[in-house]
């Protein structure tokens, strides 16, 4: 990326780590041709990970082949190495053709099998389930056929998630192994071992292990952005919106203003203002207001602070003039979000 001048804070792990990314594995799919998974869109699956505001769904191709995307749209061919995901929660179908759809309620079908998706659901509910669940579909399918690693990622969705907005319905990333960036080829490795050979740890192993393989994936996603894109990404691989971007997110409390700012981002006041909202979308102060309120709702949702003490680590003199803020955002007091949100936990 350009912004190499930027300061030492990784605005994307930033995001993640204020949107308390989560991942977990859940499902080991093996099916033998023809069949086909349909996945409901991602409010469906939220039960799955306690407190999930956001789910994102994921597969990764360990064997064979199959399509995989969109429903109503043309599905992408995906073969051994390739990871899909989908970060807006759409429903999506995999198969072992195009064209392909679930019987009405099945989650897994392949001929005359077929798993009812309230099966799958009831059974991961169960708390002596032991994840990831196996499905298998068809004939012989341990020997042959297509074998799928299926996870969920979770993240906030509310106040303000940059990231989310700025990616893709579906995101496609194929492995070049031998190459220097062939790290999603390793992530498979490490998965199949953990389920051939099951050890003590290993779904909290696989969950660390599918966060860091949404990084590499928004990481691609960013390299194979065209010139001329915008959104908060691009934002990022600006050389000076992104030296913007990290000084708000290293120092949120500071009392920033637009000058200020600018100088820091090279820029005079009128072009960083210009470059910043055509790119991201909104003006740096606006983005300021809202990544505060971010922080905010994590603060709160750790219940250690009192609200007067989270005004002030994100920024804000008085308790007041924060919680009108928060409200205005989010729709309700920050006393009220902290409940709600200890509630789900």
């Amino acid at each position: 990326m350009a912004n190499a001048g930027r300061p030492a804070v990784d605005t994307l792990s930033d995001v993640l780590r204020a949107v308390r990314l989560t991942g977990a594995v859940f499902f080991d799919v093996k099916a033998a041709s023809p069949w086909v998974a349909e996945t409901p869109p991602a409010r469906q699956l939220a039960g799955l990970m306690r407190g999930a505001e956001h789910v994102i769904e994921y597969h990764v191709i360990t064997r064979g082949e199959c399509w995989g995307g969109l429903v109503g749209e043309a599905p992408t061919h995906l073969v051994a190495g390739d990871v899909v995901a989908f970060p807006q929660g759409d429903a999506h179908i995999l198969s072992s053709a195009p064209g392909m759809r679930a019987p009405r309620g099945a989650a897994l079908s392949s001929g005359a099998d077929s798993i009812p998706f309230s099966v799958v659901m009831a059974r991961t509910a169960d708390p002596d389930t032991q994840l990831p669940l196996k499905l298998r579909a068809g004939g012989d399918c341990d020997d042959g056929g297509t074998h799928v690693v299926c996870g969920f990622l979770a993240c906030d969705a509310r106040p303000f998630n940059p990231l989310l907005a700025a990616l893709p319905r579906m995101l496609h990333v194929r492995d070049r192994p031998g190459s220097d960036d062939g790290w999603l080829s390793r992530f498979v490795h490490v998965a199949l071992a953990e389920f051939t050979e099951p050890r003590a740890g290993g779904a909290t192993v696989l969950a660390r292990l599918s966060e860091l393989m949404f990084v590499e994936l928004v990481r691609r996603h960013i390299d194979a952005m065209p010139p001329g894109q915008t959104g908060w990404l691009a934002g990022l691989r600006d050389e000076h919106v992104g030296r913007a971007l990290g000084l708000l997110h290293a120092r949120p409390a500071h009392p920033w203003t637009l000058d200020q700012l600018a100088r820091e981002a090279n820029l005079s006041r009128s072009a960083l203002a210009e470059r910043f909202t055509h790119l991201v979308g909104q003006p740096p102060m606006q983005y300021l207001a809202h990544w505060r309120m971010q922080l905010a709702a994590g603060l709160l949702a750790a219940g250690a602070d009192k609200v007067a003490g989270v005004a002030l680590r994100v920024g804000y003199d008085s308790e007041a003039a924060f919680s009108r803020a928060f409200r205005r955002l989010v729709g309700v007091p920050p006393a009220t979000w902290r409940r709600a949100r200890l509630a789900e936990s």
